[in-house]
């Protein structure tokens, strides 16, 4: 058993380093080509984003507290319910047909529960108000004992790409032992039940947890990374709300054209016994690898046209 661990650990973690291999090449592009876009549509000089950042951080009189919580609850929270808004509009209307007519379980969620569902969002919000808050202000106390998180200086881009690949590595070995753990027989029907009541997920359900689930498994292994790393508040909101919407698309239930299908997430919740040796979630891996790769290609073949 032990073997067989360590060979699924392994396994998850070969697949994170292709995705941050594609991510990279993908990030610097997009960088590039936002930045320069932005720079020419407002006539922005200098460096576009510490401008920016600049601004925000004189506009609230370097108040910390402030960007912190900016930077790590407000906007990947936005994120996060913005995608899910327009995923529950498609859920409850059942329209438009070109999106619904890629759902994984076609006999499922056509439409969804209009009382699951907003049984779902309630415990959503419960946790992110009542327990990601708490936790993101513990957080901010640790950060600040360890360095200056909110300093008026951005770091390079480079270091920030290499702070989201340590955080991707960070995360995936504590997920794969937390999302191990809540699948024990002592904790599963106590805890990681909860999640698993959906057995045809959407995407807000990615939250939908019991509140120690949501503090080990969807908290810990996330904020861990930017925690020893000392990360700087605009990275830990760029790695916040990547992680956020990455989980989010692995739970919407939707195969969408261009993008990698969740079915396997959706097969684990289904038949959560056949899947229980299989929980380091390959369908997470495999839609972060073939995402990336799929912009990394396209940036590539403009940048080898120029």
């Amino acid at each position: 058993m032990a073997g067989e661990n360590t060979g699924g650990l392994w396994d998850s973690l070969k697949k994170a380093a292709f995705v941050i291999g594609s991510g990279l090449f993908f990030l610097i592009g997009f960088r590039n080509s936002v930045t320069w876009h932005l720079q020419r549509f407002w006539g922005a000089s200098g460096d576009f984003w510490q401008t920016q950042w600049t601004k925000l951080h004189q506009a609230l009189g370097g108040n910390e507290t402030a960007l912190f919580f900016i930077g790590t609850m407000l906007v990947p929270t936005l994120a996060f319910w913005m995608f899910n808004a327009l995923l529950m509009l498609v859920d409850t209307t059942g329209k438009p047909n070109f999106i619904t007519r890629y759902r994984i379980q076609p006999d499922k969620n056509s439409p969804v529960d209009a009382a699951r569902l907003r049984h779902a969002v309630k415990t959503v919000l419960f946790n992110q108000v009542c327990l990601s808050v708490p936790v993101v202000v513990l957080t901010y106390v640790v950060m600040r004992w360890r360095g200056d998180p909110c300093s008026l200086e951005l770091p390079t881009f480079h270091w920030v790409l290499l702070e989201l690949a340590v955080c991707g590595l960070i995360e995936e070995i504590l997920f794969y032992y937390t999302h191990r753990l809540v699948h024990h027989p002592a904790l599963y029907k106590s805890i990681h039940k909860i999640h698993h009541e959906w057995t045809a997920p959407v995407g807000v359900v990615a939250l939908y947890a019991h509140p120690v689930e949501h503090v080990l498994s969807n908290m810990l292994p996330a904020l861990m990374g930017p925690v020893l790393l000392g990360s700087h508040v605009s990275t830990t909101s760029l790695w916040f709300t990547i992680a956020l919407l990455v989980t989010t698309v692995s739970h919407c239930g939707y195969h969408l054209p261009l993008l990698p299908s969740p079915e396997f997430h959706d097969y684990h919740h289904l038949k959560l016994e056949s899947a229980l040796h299989t929980i380091s979630e390959p369908c997470r891996h495999a839609f972060c690898l073939q995402f990336l790769q799929f912009f990394s290609l396209a940036i590539l073949g403009h940048y080898c046209h120029l």
